[in-house]
């Protein structure tokens, strides 16, 4: 058996492949509902009423979905240019601390800023430190052909000790009761509400606006294109004319930035402060978001609403029935590998080896290409001598 690559793939399969991941989705979550004792249709009612069943659902999700999108388009933009940066999460922390440094410190004065200037200086200082997180493993990998995987995977480790270090010093709120958290954002760098009496804020509008331009930026621009051009093969790109060192860099230094940018909307739109379980694994599912969505930024938009529909849901869902909330990380964890191999049959087809019996000595073999074009002229050859010799 061997793959063999599609030269165009269906436009019907492009169809049935989501169709065909939901649905495996579906069979191995109501076979753990089941082997819970639970109603399959009853905890996948309430599972979808705790998401969006209400106006209060609908503000829940979204408000967990907006650091979601944002993450997401992190790991997109990275896994563009094959830079797998697993660091998501890190860079997130380091973007909420740099937001509290610059509009949290200095005795809540910010720098004795007006709020116009201040605002957008504590969004560069976030983008600037996810930015810089990102940088150095990406460089080591282009320059010294380092695994960027494993720096960035424990860059998340040594950051969150960095963030309980900082929560216990210099960064801790006298206020907090020995609560280990940071002190408090201005309350003038607050996001508004976008929904009265909601979570929800005008940081998903932000997050939905970043959305619509790494989409364009990948389709209409120069760089855009030099990004998927090294993904797509890193030395044809080179002979091609792409500087590569640039390309990686300007990718590690947007991914970062929009890593960052979601620990300073998180800070600014919904916690105030920083504490070690502001993020409950953000980073990390904007790889499964990133991935489920196809690498498409305006499709991370709709992995980020699944995504955190599933997980509201079941918070909701586990107070009402007997299912644990953990079924919301299989859900989605089931989903990611069911859209992956559906992908990956929409762009492969299976092919099975012919098998032939040579003799019964020898047994059954597989025939390459150049013996079975052999083997005519020997046939022909050998009844050749026979006639000569007159058989």
């Amino acid at each position: 058996m061997r793959l063999e690559k599609r030269v165009q793939a269906s436009v019907l399969a492009l169809m049935l492949a989501p169709c065909a991941a939901i649905a495996v989705t579906l069979a191995v979550s109501s076979l753990l509902v089941l082997w819970a004792g639970a109603p399959v249709a009853q905890t996948f009612g309430l599972l979808f009423q705790g998401a969006f069943g209400s106006v209060f659902a609908w503000s829940e999700t979204l408000t967990r979905a907006i650091p979601l999108i944002l993450t997401g388009l992190s790991v997109t933009v990275a896994f563009k240019a094959r830079l797998f940066n697993i660091g998501a999460e890190g860079q997130l922390y380091a973007g909420a601390l740099a937001a509290i440094a610059v509009g949290g410190l200095h005795g809540g004065t910010g720098f004795a800023l007006s709020l116009w200037l201040l605002f957008p200086l504590m969004l560069l200082a976030a983008a600037l430190a996810g930015a810089l997180l990102l940088l150095g493993p990406a460089l080591m990998k282009n320059k010294l052909g380092v695994d960027e995987v494993v720096t960035t995977l424990l860059l998340n480790f040594i950051v969150l000790l960095g963030v309980s270090a900082l929560l216990d010093g210099p960064m801790k709120d006298p206020l907090a009761l020995g609560w280990p958290q940071s002190v408090a954002l201005q309350g003038d760098l607050e996001l508004a509400k976008l929904i009265p009496q909601t979570r929800v804020h005008t940081g998903l509008l932000l997050g939905l606006a970043l959305a619509g331009l790494t989409w364009a930026f990948f389709k209409y621009t120069v760089p855009g294109f030099d990004i998927r051009a090294v993904g797509a093969n890193p030395r044809a790109a080179a002979f091609a004319g792409v500087r590569v060192t640039r390309t990686v860099v300007l990718t590690a230094l947007l991914s970062g930035a929009l890593a960052g940018l979601a620990g300073a909307i998180e800070v600014a739109g919904r916690t105030s402060y920083v504490t070690l379980d502001m993020s409950p694994g953000y980073g990390y599912s904007g790889i499964v978001i990133a991935m489920l969505a196809g690498l498409h930024p305006l499709g991370v938009v709709l992995a980020s609403l699944f995504v955190a529909g599933v997980l509201v849901g079941a918070d909701s869902m586990s107070r009402a029935i007997a299912v644990p909330t953990y079924i919301a990380d299989v859900i989605v964890a089931t989903a990611l590998l069911a859209v992956l191999v559906a992908a990956l049959f929409t762009q492969y087809r299976i092919r099975w080896k012919t098998r032939s019996t040579v003799g019964p000595s020898q047994g059954s073999r597989s025939v390459t290409p150049s013996e079975a074009q052999d083997q005519p002229a020997r046939g022909g050859s050998d009844s050749l001598a026979v006639r000569e010799r007159g058989g």
